[in-house]
């Protein structure tokens, strides 16, 4: 299994810390106290943003168990830049906005691929077998438990 050195253990919890209040200091404020009522989209966005920004919190405590949220981060910067800004530029229709969040965008996915530890990725979430499903119970509920080591 990868180790994860105290110095990158530290700078996850520092960045998770980051995203906390970076992204509740304007996701909160927007749910709680809008300025105008938000719309079911805009709504949804900030709703989205500001639980990312609460479960960030549990990054700072526990940062390796937290590693989906950041991948959640990468993947819908990811698609937005594939699914969104780059028509608009093969459109034509780029502006300001558009420039502005690009390069927030951009700016986080690199930061996303510095900060999280690869090594540890690839032994614990491509190398390591998963979770082998049994039904059980009186029920038949479905129940999940370690696959068993030969």
């Amino acid at each position: 299994m990868a180790e994860v050195s105290t110095v990158r253990l530290y700078v996850l919890r520092f960045y998770f810390l980051l995203n906390f209040v970076g992204l509740g200091m304007s996701a909160w404020p927007a749910v709680l106290h809008p300025a105008r009522l938000l719309g079911p989209v805009d709504g949804a966005a900030f709703s989205f943003w500001a639980a990312f920004s609460a479960l960030a919190i549990l990054g700072v405590r526990y940062p390796l168990q937290m590693l989906p949220l950041l991948f959640v981060q990468l993947s819908y910067k990811t698609v937005w830049l594939l699914a969104v800004a780059l028509p608009l530029q093969s459109a034509g229709r780029w502006d300001a906005n558009v420039a502005e969040m690009t390069r927030v965008f951009v700016g986080a996915i690199v930061a996303d691929v510095l900060v999280i530890p690869w090594g540890y990725v690839f032994a614990n979430y491509v190398k390591k077998p998963g979770d082998s499903w049994k039904f059980a119970g009186a029920h038949g509920t479905l129940t999940s438990h370690p696959r068993a080591r030969a």
